[in-house]
């Protein structure tokens, strides 16, 4: 009795970040990671995080993957339960101080702020396996086409493994 309470109430908090949830349009999304300071942070373009989310998400901040090692993934950057934040349902390392929760609606700075710290760690973005297959190395100008920002350009990059 005491898991289907769990379930209800774990249903209850996703149905209610859906309502507050939002698909962000490029720009849009790329104005708001430039105001919240990830321009140049450890060296990442806003290219570099457009890409990322894009293929992490679809930019999509309500998205929630489930791994085989029972470890869930959660919002516009797919942070891990494992690590940066704490689900209720698998153990955690919680670097983010954060309930998983709170990265499915549209408020992104939480999430901005527990990004920063998965770039801060020794694998940079290579802890994005979706970064590493899709955006490293590559010509990231095309995201900002059109955007009418002015972004500081790719600064020397640390590069490591992975683990988000």
């Amino acid at each position: 009795m005491q898991a289907w309470g769990m379930a209800v109430v774990t249903l209850a908090m996703l149905m209610v970040a859906a309502v507050d949830a939002k698909i962000y349009e490029r720009c849009d999304l790329a104005m708001k990671l430039e105001k919240a300071g990830l321009n140049g942070f450890r060296g990442y373009s806003i290219g570099d995080w457009l890409c990322m989310a894009h293929y992490e998400s679809g930019f999509d901040t309500s998205f929630v993957d489930h791994n085989p090692d029972g470890s869930s993934e959660y919002g516009i950057f797919q942070l891990n339960s494992a690590w940066w934040c704490d689900n209720g349902v698998t153990p955690t390392q919680n670097l983010c101080h954060m309930e998983c929760h709170d990265l499915l609606n549209r408020h992104i700075l939480d999430d901005v702020l527990c990004a920063k710290q998965v770039v801060s760690s020794q694998n940079g973005m290579n802890a994005w396996d979706s970064w590493t297959r899709h955006c490293a190395g590559h010509d990231l100008s095309e995201w900002l086409k059109g955007c009418n920002l002015y972004v500081k350009p790719n600064a020397k990059k640390v590069n490591s493994g992975s683990q988000r």
